[in-house]
């Protein structure tokens, strides 16, 4: 029987054709696709390392540090009782102690315990080696100080978590009852700025800004002294405190910017009309 194909139904069998041959094209262009992009993500993904116990610790009681909740010449827990409050063991924390003896953090008195080190005994501050042989003013560090607390204040609107705002909250809190007896402390201070320093999440910025506090306590805690003298300056001080912890509360970053720049510009000020 003679079969003939009309020239409709030899369209339709070509075009059923390259129909069939694209979508075989199609599939395996998009498993080849597909497996180039699982090969770069499997690239680019790094195997994932449990963290040790003694590096938690020893992160735990930095960050106490940094955030100044651990103050200078603050005495540390004894061991033991460390090792229960953190539920590890005794040599886990002497591990995590001894790095932080390592790094100038805290240093350990014969007969007497752990203690935080003072940051006016300077220590091994590589910013203070940096700098020892060149002739640096205290105007040159402030000015210094303005450009790193700005963008501290800044990056921490954007960043700080709950209970970093809390933090602050409680160490302004303090620095208003002190201020009620009378001048706050320079370390009260300094803890208000590090835990915004802390808020930025940014180690390079906590590195800095620790040693930069380490190397700037000994010129400007007598300088302070002096502009606490007046209760005007212990109020306005108190004041741009507020407004900081404002615009971080808040959120803010270009607030917290403006408010920081204010207050470190103002200290400037002082230290510029009131040379020691």
């Amino acid at each position: 029987m003679d079969v003939r194909f009309s020239a409709a139904s030899r369209a339709r069998f070509f075009k059923s054709k390259r129909t069939a041959a694209k979508d075989l094209l199609n599939s395996h262009f998009k498993r080849v696709i597909d497996e180039s992009k699982k090969a770069i993500m499997k690239a680019t993904l790094k195997p994932i390392k449990p963290q040790r116990i003694t590096d938690q610790v020893f992160e735990q009681l930095r960050e106490l540090i940094y955030r100044g909740q651990l103050k200078p010449e603050e005495q540390l827990l004894p061991e033991r009782e460390l090792a229960e409050a953190l539920s590890v063991s005794r040599t886990t924390v002497r591990g995590a102690i001894n790095k932080l003896v390592a790094l100038g953090l805290l240093e350990q008195k014969q007969g007497q315990g752990t203690f935080v080190r003072s940051m006016e005994k300077g220590g091994n501050n590589p910013l203070a080696v940096a700098l020892e042989a060149e002739n640096i003013s205290l105007t040159d560090l402030l000015e210094v100080r303005l450009g790193l607390e700005t963008n501290a204040a800044s990056l921490a609107a954007r960043r700080a978590t709950e209970a970093d705002i809390g933090i602050l909250r409680k160490t302004l809190t303090e620095m208003e009852d002190q201020a009620a007896l009378g001048p706050p402390s320079y370390e009260t201070d300094t803890a208000f700025h590090m835990a915004i320093t802390y808020a930025t999440k940014n180690p390079a910025q906590i590195f800095l800004m620790r040693h930069f506090y380490d190397y700037l306590t000994v010129g400007i805690k007598e300088n302070l002294a002096r502009l606490y003298e007046d209760p005007a300056n212990i109020q306005s001080v108190l004041q741009e405190h507020r407004n900081i912890f404002n615009a971080i509360a808040k959120h803010d970053p270009e607030s917290a910017f403006a408010a920081m720049k204010l207050h470190i510009r103002n200290v400037v000020i002082f230290f510029r009309d009131n040379p020691a």
